[in-house]
């Protein structure tokens, strides 16, 4: 109970002050990763909750369904099929690139891992977390087409990145016999086989159900909300009986749900988005207290080598490639590549690969945890002024040539909710100002 009563303590005290926090760019992770560590077990021991407990596992893994559920519910993707070009080239060139880039890095940095802990950890790490850079993807300083780029791209890459992660992991407890390839592509089939039928499943039917009973009104006031989050924990639910991935099932869930009911705003997906959030809150300060605790004595020269370098070149080299004669300028493409943090996925894939038992867990999972909280920090304290630095050169830029930039086109923002209207859903949908 005394961890219930911190971390209750924690959320209610950050809530009070979050407005002048917020404006003085600090982010909610960077406050409860801090937080964390001072009640962790290094300072004030007041959490005494074992990392490899279930109840933190579970934790943590809901708060990966409800957003990757809530970020992919929010996808219109008959209209985004039009507006594509961007986050396609993120997500099927960056994406894929990163983790060959972080593959290598791995294996030259941290060669004592080897081969098959090499490409897992680089699973862990190259998806991006839009919570991390909501500042970014909700100001106005920002063209539409960059937010829109860094917001797609990281609601959709966890979902994406899930797949390789299982089959690295898989790859990484193999023992060396013939029998391996086998084994691994057969549980490789079933997590994702498995995770798509019961997202597709459930998402499309809660659809088909939400339509026929939204329409003749039977669906009243909370419920909405209700109905929805009921819908990701059934899709996750299934996966886990059926013996195939939670992640995907949410992640697939989200979006057949979305297309089958046509309902891709707060109106439906408020509580869950919100739900994650708490969840997520509650992780980071888990984060900091127990994980980066944990950690602090293995930490070498090489494993913040390799942080810095997941951080910059294997996420940065590979945007760069994806958007070669994309149209946008130098700064548009350090800016995408800049703004790539690591989050709540990579701390997921973390438990789960620890809960497992593979091979060089500790420096794995050291790598990670220097990794997340370095991008916690880091692209914390950027935000403000690169989006102010950015925002000078897109002005002069515009002012020079209007009709030439490529960062100019209007584009369509995904709906969420509101920073600023956190008690009225209805009123919290951030539609982009040039395409509302």
């Amino acid at each position: 109970m005394i961890a219930v009563l911190t971390v209750g303590a924690v959320l209610i005290l950050y809530s009070a002050v979050s407005g002048p926090l917020d404006r003085r760019s600090v982010t909610s992770a960077m406050a409860f990763v801090t937080v964390g560590f001072l009640i962790g077990p290094r300072a004030l021991d007041l959490l005494h909750v074992s990392l490899e407990s279930a109840t933190v596992e579970r934790v943590t893994e809901l708060a990966l369904v409800f957003l990757l559920f809530g970020d992919s519910a929010r996808l219109d993707l008959g209209r985004l099929r039009r507006e594509f070009g961007w986050p396609s080239r993120l997500l099927l060139i960056g994406l894929p690139l990163t983790m060959v880039a972080g593959f290598g890095a791995g294996l030259l940095v941290l060669p004592a891992i080897g081969l098959a802990n090499a490409f897992l950890l680089s699973t862990m790490v190259c998806s991006t977390d839009a919570a991390l850079g909501q500042r970014v993807v909700e100001d106005p300083a920002v063209p539409a087409r960059v937010r829109q780029g860094l917001d797609v791209e990281s609601g959709l890459n966890d979902g994406l990145a899930v797949p390789f992660f299982l089959v690295a992991l898989d790859i990484s407890m193999a023992t060396l016999d013939r029998a391996v390839p086998a084994a691994v592509a057969r549980e490789a089939a079933s997590q994702i086989g498995w995770g798509v039928a019961a997202g597709v499943g459930v998402g499309a039917l809660a659809g088909l159900i939400f339509r026929y009973s939204d329409k003749r009104g039977w669906l009243r006031g909370e419920w909405l909300q209700i109905f929805t989050l009921a819908v990701a924990l059934t899709a996750w639910a299934l996966a886990g009986a059926l013996g195939g991935s939670g992640f995907i099932a949410a992640f697939v869930g989200g979006m057949a749900f979305g297309q089958v009911s046509r309902q891709h705003g707060p109106r439906v997906s408020y509580l869950t988005e919100q739900a994650g959030g708490l969840l997520a809150a509650i992780v980071w300060i888990g984060f900091g207290a127990l994980a980066i605790s944990r950690v602090l004595h293995d930490i070498t020269w090489q494993v913040i080598l390799y942080a810095l370098i997941s951080l910059t070149v294997v996420r940065m080299l590979p945007v760069a490639l994806a958007m070669f004669h994309s149209g946008a300028a130098r700064p548009t493409v350090a800016f995408l590549g800049w703004f790539g943090p690591r989050g709540l996925a990579s701390v997921v894939f973390a438990l789960l690969a620890l809960e497992r038992g593979i091979p060089q867990a500790r420096t794995v999972l050291t790598t990670v945890t220097v990794t997340v909280a370095l991008s916690v920090f880091l692209h914390g304290l950027t935000a403000a002024p690169l989006v102010a630095a950015y925002h000078r050169w897109y002005a002069a830029a515009q002012a020079r040539r209007p009709t030439a930039l490529t960062e100019a086109t209007p584009t369509h923002m995904p709906r969420r909710p509101r920073r600023s209207h956190p008690g009225n859903p209805e009123e919290g949908l951030a539609v982009d100002a040039a395409n509302p």
